[in-house]
C-alpha cells in the first residue's frame, strides 16, 4: 500500500454531538494525542518516504488549540503539507477567527470547516463566515464540508443525485447516524449493497490513525497499530485480501458479511454504510483487534 496522507484523529471529543456522526464525538468522548504520540507519528510518517500530506481533525482538534498548534508546525517544518478539520465553534466573531487563526498564518495547505444544519441552526453558519473571512485575509486556503439531511437526500432519485445543492453530501449511515438518524432514510434491499461506494480498500492513499494509534482503513475497520509495529511495515504488509473483513467486502460488498458470517438482518439499509456497520457491530466479539475501538462504535458513552 503506497501511502501518501495521514488523517490524524487528535482526539476522539468534540464539543458537538452531531447525529451524523462517524466517530461518535461528543464532550464525553476519551482518546486525546499527547505530544511524545504526534511527534513518534509524524517520524514515523517521514520514514514511509511516500506520505505528503497531514490532516488533524477529530472529534475536535482545536479544543487542544496549543498542541493543535505546535503539531501543525512540527508537521509544517518537516516538509508536509497541514490540513484540519474542524467545525469552526471558535469563529464567534471576526475579532475570535483572527485570534485562532493567525497563529496557523503560512503553515496551512487547507482548513476544512464543516457547516450545515447538523452543526448550526443556520446551513451557512456565522462561524463559517467569519471563518471564510478571516482565512482570505491570511492567505489560508478554506473549504467548508456541508452534510444534507436525510430528507434532502430522499428529494434525489439514485438516478438524480447530481440536484443535491454544490457542495453538499449525503448522510452515510456509519457511526451515530446509523442509530440517530436511521428512521429518517428510506431502505433499499440488503443483497443490493454488493460493494462498497466510499472507500478504495486497496489503495486507499490515505488513511485515518486515532489516538490510540490505530490505523483505519474505514473507520471502524483497522489494519494495524503504530504503537505496535511501524507505520512503514504495516503499509509494506498490508494485503487486502488476507485481512477477514476487507477481504469478504472486497468480494462482494456489505451484502457478502452477511452472507459470509450468516448475520442476522433486515430486508431493507439506508445505505452501503448502514449494512456494513451493523454487520461489524455483530462481528465485533469476532474480532475485536479488527473492528474497534470502542469509541467508533459509540460504546461507553
Amino acid at each position: 500500500m503506497k501511502l501518501t496522507g495521514l488523517h490524524i484523529l487528535l482526539t476522539y471529543q468534540c464539543n458537538f454531538e452531531c447525529d451524523h456522526c462517524f466517530v461518535w464525538g461528543s464532550p464525553w468522548q476519551s482518546g486525546v494525542m499527547t505530544m511524545a504520540d504526534i511527534r513518534d507519528t509524524l517520524q514515523q510518517a517521514k520514514e514511509t518516504g511516500t506520505v505528503n500530506s497531514i490532516y488533524f481533525e477529530g472529534g475536535e482538534p482545536f479544543l487542544y488549540y496549543a498542541t493543535l498548534l505546535k503539531a501543525v508546525r512540527m508537521a509544517h517544518e518537516m516538509g508536509f503539507d497541514v490540513g484540519i478539520v474542524s467545525n469552526g465553534y471558535w469563529a464567534i466573531s471576526q475579532e475570535d477567527a483572527q485570534a485562532a487563526l493567525e497563529p496557523f498564518s503560512g503553515l496551512l495547505h487547507d482548513l476544512s470547516v464543516s457547516t450545515d444544519f447538523f452543526h448550526y441552526d443556520e446551513f451557512i453558519s456565522s462561524q463559517a463566515k467569519f471563518s471564510e473571512e478571516v482565512a482570505r485575509v491570511l492567505n489560508i486556503p478554506l473549504g467548508t464540508i456541508s452534510i444534507a439531511s436525510p430528507q434532502e437526500s430522499e428529494t434525489c432519485t439514485e438516478a438524480g443525485r447530481g440536484t443535491l445543492p454544490p457542495g453538499e453530501s449525503d448522510v452515510m449511515y456509519r457511526g451515530r447516524a446509523a442509530v440517530n438518524l436511521i428512521d429518517k432514510a428510506g431502505r433499499s434491499p440488503w443483497e443490493s449493497f454488493t460493494e462498497c461506494p466510499y472507500e478504495d480498500l486497496v489503495e486507499p492513499g490515505r488513511i485515518h490513525m486515532d489516538p490510540l494509534g490505530n490505523l483505519h482503513i474505514c473507520q471502524g475497520i483497522i489494519i494495524g497499530n503504530i504503537r505496535e509495529k511501524p507505520l512503514k511495515e504495516i503499509c509494506a504488509e498490508y494485503d487486502p485480501q488476507s485481512h477477514p473483513i476487507v477481504k469478504v467486502i472486497l468480494n462482494g460488498g456489505p451484502a457478502a458479511l452477511v452472507t459470509q458470517f450468516d448475520l442476522p438482518h433486515e430486508k431493507g439499509y439506508a445505505d452501503a454504510c448502514h449494512l456494513c456497520y451493523n454487520s461489524r457491530l455483530l462481528l465485533r466479539e469476532h474480532f475485536p483487534e479488527l473492528l474497534g475501538p470502542d469509541q467508533m462504535y459509540g460504546v461507553n458513552l
